[in-house]
């Protein structure tokens, strides 16, 4: 494909089907290469760490993280914008982005690697990925390897018998929130999908793939699974709503996640990280929350605050914020 985008990617990865789906929604030419052993030497030459997604772009630059993939490309081809127009909602779709990416990713990797049921099937996919070619002997030795490796770091998302319950309450009053909301519009922010949505997507598309997260999502949230659908391959249906339309719904996700559980968990966590603690607990959700600190998380903490600082003099923002408990993170 001349002039193409290369997405070295998985379908199991969040971050990676999230950049596919951007990637087609901005209806930008690029091939989706499921990274496995034959793409191996290719996805090294231009990829500086060992994680998908990986973007090649046309002019041969290696390109990783998907949040500054997407940013990247936004800024380069702005239309169709993911962006409101309106600064104060633009800021809070890069804010409910972060919380997908970095709080929805624990409700994914739980429930993936938590039940037996979800850790045979995501591990039998893997290894069908990565050693399809060699036979099933090849595949059944791999889908062990991959279950084992797996469940051994459900730490890595703060996942344990202490923080299962929250974790599982969380995913589930999320997804209640979102099912009241979309049930009157098919994004996030209104017609068309925002930052916001490629960010929680990207979890609850895998989740819906998962047999214990997608039984629930099939039981419970009708409206969330047709958006889930729907941002598989998305298009422009109308505008992005005002706050005043989109309030009733979207603050109580404001308020009963982000700045009730994911803000307060962060900036916990990126006091660990300055203070170089091998764990942390904190008070979270009625609970004590404990794992090991991890320092991508406060680089991402530091960012959203960075975005915050640029964006506070925008109207309405400072209460909407404050309202929801999330200004006190934000502006400490």
């Amino acid at each position: 494909m001349t002039g193409a985008y290369r997405l070295f990617g998985s379908e199991l990865s969040p971050y990676s089907v999230k950049v596919r789906s951007y990637f087609r929604y901005k209806d930008l030419p690029h091939e989706w290469i499921p990274r496995s052993p034959a793409v191996q030497a290719e996805f090294q030459k231009y990829a500086k760490l060992p994680l998908v997604p990986l973007v090649v772009t046309p002019d041969g630059e290696g390109v990783q993280d998907s949040t500054p993939i997407i940013e990247r490309i936004e800024a380069a081809v702005p239309s169709p914008s993911i962006v409101p127009d309106d600064p104060a909602l633009a800021f809070l779709s890069a804010l409910l982005e972060e919380y997908g990416d970095e709080w929805g990713n624990k409700w994914m990797f739980h429930y993936r690697w938590r039940y037996q049921p979800d850790v045979w099937s995501t591990a039998e996919r893997i290894a069908l990925q990565m050693m399809g070619a060699q036979g099933p002997l090849a595949v059944a030795q791999a889908r062990t390897a991959v279950a084992e490796r797996m469940t051994g770091r459900l730490g890595f998302v703060g996942s344990n018998e202490k923080t299962q319950p929250l974790i599982e309450a969380s995913f589930r009053r999320t997804i209640a929130l979102l099912d009241a909301h979309l049930a009157t519009r098919p994004f996030l922010l209104g017609g068309r999908p925002a930052f916001a949505d490629f960010g929680l997507w990207g979890q609850l598309y895998e989740a819906a793939t998962d047999p214990t997260p997608g039984a629930i999502l099939r039981r419970e949230a009708f409206h969330v699974m047709a958006w889930v659908q729907r941002m598989v391959s998305p298009r422009a249906e109308g505008g992005f709503e005002v706050w005043a339309a989109l309030a009733p719904t979207l603050m109580p996700l404001l308020k009963e996640e982000v700045g009730a559980l994911f803000l307060p968990w962060s900036a916990a966590n990126a006091t660990a990280v300055a203070a170089n603690d091998k764990t942390f607990e904190t008070p979270l959700g009625g609970a004590t929350w404990s794992q090991e600190p991890q320092k991508y998380h406060a680089r991402s903490l530091a960012e959203i605050r960075r975005k915050y600082a640029a964006a506070k003099a925008a109207p309405g923002l400072e209460a909407i914020l404050r309202d929801s408990g999330c200004l006190k993170w934000l502006a400490p």
